[in-house]
């Protein structure tokens, strides 16, 4: 019987402000990851982390000691058999949930340690998560959600259909994945503090690279925005999706306004063109981008929606077109089922945000699952890809002709080269020095 014996954790931070990787209307900082290890008495090493930006990680890796002795001590057979009453554990706790409550640091830091449980589970299992994932009964899946809050926009009853039916068809939709990977779009061309010429060449050598799928940041000064645009969709032509990012930095009418104008170069959709928390501004400009580009673009966005109701609420108004899960922005592999099933009874495309720090890593794993035992179609589902920091992985993302291969390894994807958290380990390790 695995028992979970420490919880240790590591600042991990690289040095990404200087060239410019990750810049965006508004943030610019230094890729981080407070990274979690979970070590057992007689099983392999659990991996998880929670991606942040700089200074911030300490916070949230002070935010993960505070909670450790939630998981210090207890069975992988224990949390399985009750898996909801862990989490709540977690994202209850009498004293720390006030700083949320269930969104922020705290949040974050409950997803670290959870989805380093996940990966722990699917290790013991011997499988990639998606495959664990895939092919655990609809019983074990429905009892890993936590429906509190929820059954307003989904039932218990509801999830057990929607992963009952996901059944039906699964070995061909893997046959399908196994032989020409999942889609994917790249994000690597169009970060806002790249020079144009930089966005040019970058963009070539995707397009040659396979790539029918990109996208650019705005939110700078509009004239820049349709210029570097303009500059994308020159060399990808017509066919190809351009989607745009403004990182939340427009207020609603402004997004409209700026829409009417980048409409010309045929958006696919646009993402986070307000403040995350601002249900019926999304709602509003969908409406708008609808009429104006005849339903061509939509908006997406949820890479910093802080949890399964925020998510809920976004459905229901119908602020999105495409719903953009993160990994690690809220509590783990727990409330992201919750999110993915939510997202099929709406009929919303899973769009998964990725990039930063190992976050493509995560992702597959759950577009995969998705597809496989959830949404079941391909149709309007992409994971994004950035090309930044792979290597500091001992099961790093593989991709061919722009789209993702399936994972082989057992686990979540998740354990960094020792090697990578001491050069990178803040404030001691020589990348700091």
């Amino acid at each position: 019987m695995t028992t979970i014996t420490e919880v240790t954790v590591h600042d991990v931070r690289f040095p990404t402000a200087a060239s410019g990787d990750g810049s965006d209307a508004i943030n610019r900082g230094d890729y981080s990851a407070t990274y979690v290890e979970l070590s057992t008495d007689d099983g392999p090493t659990g991996a998880g982390f929670t991606f942040t930006n700089g200074r911030g990680n300490e916070i949230t890796c002070a935010a993960v000691r505070a909670l450790a002795h939630h998981v210090t001590g207890r069975t992988v057979a224990e949390i399985t058999a009750e898996p909801v009453a862990f989490w709540r554990y977690l994202v209850a706790d009498v004293q720390l949930r006030w700083l949320g409550p269930e969104k922020g640091v705290i949040h974050m830091a409950t997803g670290a340690l959870v989805n380093a449980v996940w990966d722990l589970r699917a290790k013991l299992a011997g499988k990639p998560m998606w495959r664990y994932l895939a092919e655990l009964p609809t019983d074990e899946l429905v009892a890993n959600v936590d429906f509190g809050h929820i059954t307003d926009a989904l039932t218990p009853d509801e999830a057990t259909a929607i992963l009952d039916k996901g059944r039906d068809g699964l070995g061909d939709r893997l046959a399908v994945l196994e032989r020409d990977g999942f889609p994917s779009y790249t994000t690597s061309v169009g970060w806002l503090g790249y020079p144009d010429d930089k966005v040019r060449a970058l963009t070539r050598a995707a397009y040659a690279a396979g790539w029918r799928a990109m996208k650019m940041k705005v939110g700078g000064p509009p004239a820049d925005d349709l210029r570097r645009a303009r500059i994308i969709r020159s060399e990808i032509g017509p066919e190809a999706l351009l989607m745009m990012d403004a990182n939340q930095v427009w207020d609603v009418d402004e997004a409209i306004t700026n829409m009417t104008a980048l409409a010309e170069v045929d958006p696919y959709w646009i993402e986070e063109p307000t403040h995350a928390d601002d249900i019926l501004g999304h709602a509003r400009i969908a409406r708008a981008v609808t009429e104006l580009t005849g339903g061509r673009c939509r908006v997406a966005t949820g890479e910093v929606a802080a949890n399964k109701v925020i998510f809920k609420q976004l459905l229901q108004a119908e602020a999105i077109g495409v719903m953009q899960i993160d990994a690690c922005r809220v509590a783990g592999v727990n409330e992201v089922l919750a999110e993915i099933l939510m997202a099929a009874k709406f009929g919303v495309p899973i769009c998964p945000h990725a990039g930063g720090v190992g976050l493509c890593e995560y992702v597959q794993h759950l577009a995969i699952f998705d597809y496989l035992r959830v949404g079941t179609s391909l149709e309007g589902r992409m994971v994004e890809y950035v090309d930044h920091l792979h290597e500091h992985f001992l099961d790093p993302v593989r991709t061919r002709d722009g789209r993702y291969l399936l994972p082989t390894e057992p686990g979540y994807s998740a354990t960094m080269h020792p090697e990578s958290i001491a050069t990178f380990g803040f404030p001691d390790g020589p990348a700091w020095r």
